[in-house]
C-alpha cells in the first residue's frame, strides 16, 4: 500500500505538469516551474494525506473494485478542490492560473482510476484457472456476472467462463470481465461446439422447469453436462458462489422446488421435548429424524423394525452407528404389549409415526398385511400414545387416502379416521398428514425408473395420461413438523404440491437425463390404481387459517363400537385378525366409511 500511495503522490507530479504544458501551449520556456513544482508538492501531500484519512492505503477496498474507484474518486476530488483553494488564495498573490489545478485534478482522476483498473487486470490474469472446464454461462444478471468474475479469479476454479448467453437484447453486447455476451439461449447448440464448450451452467435463480428442459436438451444434444444454481430460498442471507453449483435434478425438469413452510418459527414445540418416530428407518421417518434433531429435543427415540435401517438412520445423526444406545429400539408396531411397555418407560411428549407399508400392488395381493401394519399398526400406536399422555401426535398419511379405491388407500384412510376418534377421546393434538409421491424415497417410480433405464429398458408406465403429484422428501418432512404445530385434533393436512405431473413426462425426462434411446412400455393400470390421484375427499372442504399453501380438512372419526371391534380382534406379537376375511375389500370400504 505504500507503493500505492507513493504513486499517487507521483501522478500529481504529472499531472500538473500536462496541466502547465496544456495552459502555456507545449512552450516549456514560459511555465513558471517553481510554482508548479510547489503546488504538485501540495497536492501529492494533500492526497496522501487524506488517503490516510479516509484509510485509502490501508487495504479497506479491492483495488479496482466500484468501492476502490468510488472512494479514489472522492479523494481525488477533495485534493483538488483544497490545493485550488489554495493556489488562489497563496500568500503574495495567485500561485498559477485557475485552469491548472483544475485540469491538473481531472487528468489525477483519470490516472489513478485507470491504474488501479489496470492493476486489478493484470492480477485477474495472473489469476485466471488454467486447466479448468470450458464454460457457457447462461443468464448474464447479477448472479451470472458474479459467477463468471469468481471464476476468472480464482486459479483453482474448476470452470473457465468462455461465453455467456441471455434472452435479454439489452444485454447483447455486454461483457463480464472480458467474456462477452455471444446469443441467446437459442444459440446454445450453436455455442457449444463453436467455443469448445464443457460444461453449460445455468446462472438463474428458480428457473422455470420448461427453461431448464430447453436448456438440458439442447447441451445434451452436444454431449456436455449441466449446472445449476439452488433454490432462491436456499441461497436467502448469504451470497452465490461456484461451491453452490450442482448437478440438473429431475425436479428441476419437472418445476418440483421446494415449498419452504418456515419450520424454524414453528418448531419450538420440539425443543426440549422427547420425540418418538416410528418407521424411523424409512425415506420419510429418517428425513424427519434428521431434522427433528436440529430444534434440539431432549431425547429422539428412533422405532423401526428394520435393523439395517436404524443403522443408517443412526449413522446420518451421528456419523457413527453402533445400535447399542437407547435412541433406537428395535421393535414391531404391530405388537401391542411391547409397543406400550416402550411408550410408558419412555414417555414421549411428541410422537411422529411415519410407520406403513405403502407399495400399493403388493398390498392388493396381501392385504391382510396392510390391515396388520397400516390399521391395527395404527392403532396400537395411538392406543399407546393415549395411555402414556403423548401431547402431540402426527400419523403420517397419503393422498390415496381421498376418495380411496385401493387397499393401501382404504387402510390409510382408516387410520385417519382412527386418530380423529383418538383425538376426541384423549387430551393431546393428534392429527394426520396427507401428501403425495415422494421424489427419491425409497422404492418409489424414480428408483424404478432409474433401475429400468441402467439395465436397458424398457422403461414401463401403467397409461399414458396417468398422473400424480410430488414433492421433495426435505419439503415432506417439513409439512409433517409445521403440521403438528398448526394442526388442529382430529383433522388431516394437506400441501398445495402444484400441479399433478404426467408420470410418461417422468419417464421422458429420466431417459434423456442419462442420454439412452430407452423404449416405454404401457402395462395398463393394476387393480385399485386411479389414472389420476385426489388430494381431497367428496365431501371434503378444505380451509387455510394458518399457512397459504396448507389445507385443514376435518376428517370424520371411526365410530368407538367400529374402534372397539377392532381393539377386540388385536393380539400380541403381530398376529392375523381372529377374522380371517377381515382384510377384504368389503370390509375396508366399510370403515372407511365409502359403502
Amino acid at each position: 500500500m505504500l507503493v500505492l500511495g507513493a504513486t499517487d503522490a507521483l501522478m500529481w507530479l504529472a499531472a500538473f505538469a500536462v496541466a502547465a504544458f496544456l495552459r502555456f501551449d507545449t512552450l516549456s520556456r514560459d511555465v513558471p516551474w517553481r510554482s508548479v513544482l510547489t503546488a504538485a508538492v501540495v497536492a501529492a501531500a494533500i492526497k496522501l494525506a487524506v488517503g490516510g484519512l479516509t484509510r485509502l492505503y490501508a487495504g479497506r477496498h479491492r483495488i479496482g473494485s466500484a468501492d476502490d474507484a468510488t472512494a479514489t474518486a472522492l479523494a481525488v476530488l477533495a485534493t483538488g478542490a483544497v490545493t485550488t483553494a489554495l493556489v488562489l488564495a497563496w500568500p503574495g498573490g495567485r500561485l498559477l492560473p485557475l485552469s491548472v489545478p483544475v485540469v491538473a485534478a481531472v487528468l489525477a482522476l483519470l490516472a489513478t482510476v485507470g491504474l488501479r483498473f489496470t492493476a486489478r487486470r493484470l492480477q485477474e490474469a495472473t489469476q485466471r484457472p488454467q486447466a479448468a472446464n470450458r464454460a457457457l454461462v447462461v443468464g448474464a444478471g447479477e448472479i451470472g456476472s458474479k459467477l463468471v468474475r469468481d471464476m476468472l479469479t480464482d486459479p483453482n476454479s474448476p470452470y473457465l467462463p468462455v461465453a455467456l448467453v441471455d434472452d435479454d437484447t439489452h444485454k447483447r453486447h455486454l461483457r463480464v470481465s472480458g467474456v462477452r455476451v455471444r446469443g441467446t439461449l437459442d444459440d446454445i447448440g450453436r455455442l457449444v461446439p463453436l467455443c469448445d464448450v464443457q460444461t453449460v451452467i445455468v446462472a438463474i435463480a428458480d428457473p422455470p422447469a420448461a427453461l431448464v428442459r430447453r436448456i438440458s436438451e439442447q447441451a445434451r444434444g452436444q454431449g456436455v453436462s449441466v449446472k445449476v444454481m439452488p433454490t432462491l430460498s436456499s441461497m436467502l442471507g448469504r451470497t452465490v458462489g461456484l461451491g453452490d453449483l450442482r448437478d440438473i435434478e429431475l425436479a428441476d425438469l419437472l418445476g418440483r422446488h421446494q415449498i419452504d413452510t418456515d419450520v424454524e418459527s414453528i418448531a419450538g414445540y420440539i425443543t426440549g421435548r422427547r420425540v418418538l418416530v416410528t418407521g424411523a428407518g424409512g425415506s420419510i421417518g429418517s428425513e424427519l429424524c434428521r431434522q427433528i434433531s436440529r430444534f434440539g429435543p431432549v431425547e429422539l427415540i428412533m422405532l423401526d423394525r428394520d435393523e439395517s435401517a436404524l443403522h443408517s438412520t443412526q449413522l446420518s445423526l451421528n456419523g457413527r452407528a453402533l445400535l447399542d444406545t437407547p435412541d433406537v429400539v428395535l421393535a414391531d408396531i404391530r405388537d401391542y404389549a411391547t409397543l406400550e411397555r416402550i411408550f410408558v418407560d419412555r414417555r414421549p411428549d411428541v410422537v411422529f409415526h411415519a410407520a406403513a407399508l405403502k407399495h400399493l400392488p403388493m398390498l392388493e395381493q396381501y392385504p391382510d398385511e396392510a390391515w396388520k401394519t397400516n390399521v391395527v399398526g395404527s392403532l396400537n400406536v395411538l392406543d399407546a400414545a393415549q395411555t402414556s399422555g403423548v401431547g402431540v401426535f402426527v400419523n403420517i398419511s397419503t393422498d390415496k387416502a381421498a376418495n380411496p379405491t385401493s387397499v393401501l388407500g382404504y387402510s390409510k384412510r382408516i387410520a385417519e379416521r382412527l386418530t380423529a376418534a383418538v383425538a376426541y377421546e384423549a387430551p393431546g393434538r393428534y392429527l394426520s398428514v396427507r401428501f403425495g409421491n415422494v421424489l427419491g424415497s425409497r422404492g418409489s417410480v424414480l428408483t424404478a425408473f432409474a433401475d429400468q433405464i441402467a439395465h436397458g429398458g424398457p422403461v414401463t408406465v401403467t397409461h399414458p395420461e396417468v398422473t400424480r403429484y410430488f414433492m421433495t422428501v426435505p419439503e415432506a418432512v417439513q409439512l409433517v413438523i409445521q403440521a403438528a404445530a398448526i394442526g388442529r385434533d382430529g383433522e388431516a393436512l394437506v400441501l398445495d404440491m402444484g400441479e399433478p405431473v404426467r408420470i410418461l413426462d417422468v419417464a421422458h425426462q429420466l431417459i434423456s437425463m442419462w442420454g439412452r434411446d430407452t423404449e416405454v412400455v404401457f402395462t395398463g393400470l393394476r387393480p385399485g390404481e386411479k389414472l389420476h390421484e385426489e388430494l381431497l375427499a367428496p365431501g371434503e372442504a378444505g380451509e387455510r387459517p394458518e399457512h397459504p399453501l396448507i389445507q385443514h380438512i376435518h376428517v370424520q372419526r371411526l365410530p368407538s363400537p367400529a374402534a372397539a371391534q377392532l381393539r377386540e380382534t388385536r393380539t400380541g406379537g403381530g398376529s392375523a385378525p381372529s377374522r380371517p376375511a377381515i382384510a377384504d375389500h368389503a370390509v375396508f370400504q366399510r370403515m372407511c366409511g365409502e359403502r
